[in-house]
């Protein structure tokens, strides 16, 4: 019965995914349909395996007996998921004490009218890059080229896009949404929604940014930073100039250029339906 349930949640999983369409209009819409189809099936598979787990290897559930096979599979699943969420934090973790061995310099930001310093990292690089590292309080990390190429204007512009990573906690919410694609990255379209999610987080971003300081400097910065070279130090990072296909960079810009009040303000509500992963859970009662 427990190898019958692990069946019907994985032939859901894959059907969900198969069923998502990115021609959405509204950029809240887009959110909630990304976030739900890429993040539901692994925490599907996640509390499935969770409750063959706890109901064990020996027993029956509604009149059917259970097996031994999907009791030792629940329990390899959930050692994989353990190791990949490890791994992921170990590699984020020593890519982070190695930022934290830059020197730490202090920049001037414009916030709502209001001056103040924000501390940042100093990546000794001519390359043009910024961005928020780390997990619950990320560093910021600038290199010396962007401080050279970029005038004052301009530097505000993707300071401002960095602290909206900031404001979002967008490094401590990608690291474990990083985690689900690592844990199903053979399940369809899994990669595909990955890069809508990245490329919303970086639309909310903008739009943050766009109510501190003028769209089309930010515009200005984007394209002055995006053909500069790539560097991609951890899965805890939040960067602005990150790579991207022509057209995702064409809709950032056309976004970033449209009416300062379109809002994609993503909250904790987005997370509701995800409620639904807890479901494989009320089997538990059910086994004898």
């Amino acid at each position: 019965m427990h190898l019958f349930l692990m069946l019907i949640i994985l032939g859901g999983a894959i059907a969900l995914r198969k069923s998502w369409q990115r021609n959405l209009q509204n950029w809240h819409d887009r959110w909630q349909a990304a976030l739900f189809t890429f993040s539901l099936p692994p925490l599907l598979f996640l509390t499935t395996a969770i409750a063959i787990v706890c109901m064990g290897d020996r027993g029956m559930m509604i009149g059917m007996e259970t097996g031994h096979l999907s009791y030792y599979l629940a329990i390899a699943y959930l050692i994989f998921a353990a190791i990949a969420c490890l791994k992921l934090f170990g590699d984020g973790k020593n890519s982070l004490d190695t930022i934290r061995s830059y020197p730490q310099i202090t920049l001037p930001i414009n916030e709502k009218n209001v001056e103040k310093n924000i501390r940042a990292r100093l990546l000794e690089d001519s390359g043009l890059y910024s961005a928020q590292i780390g997990f619950l309080e990320p560093e910021l990390v600038v290199s010396q080229g962007l401080l050279e190429t970029l005038d004052t204007e301009h530097l505000q512009a993707v300071l401002s896009h960095e602290q909206a990573h900031l404001y979002y906690r967008d490094t401590f919410l990608f690291f474990w949404l990083g985690w689900l694609r690592r844990i199903t990255f053979w399940l369809p379209t899994t990669e595909v929604l990955w890069e809508e999610l990245l490329a919303l987080r970086e639309l909310r971003a903008d739009r943050f940014a766009c109510q501190q300081i003028d769209g089309l400097v930010l515009a200005e910065s984007l394209l002055l930073t995006v053909s500069a070279p790539f560097h991609e130090f951890t899965p805890l990072s939040a960067e602005f100039n990150r790579p991207c296909p022509s057209d995702r960079l064409q809709e950032r810009v056309d976004a970033i250029l449209d009416e300062p009040d379109r809002n994609i303000e993503f909250n904790w509500i987005d997370w509701i339906g995800l409620a639904i992963a807890l479901l494989p859970l009320i089997f538990i009662p059910l086994h004898y």
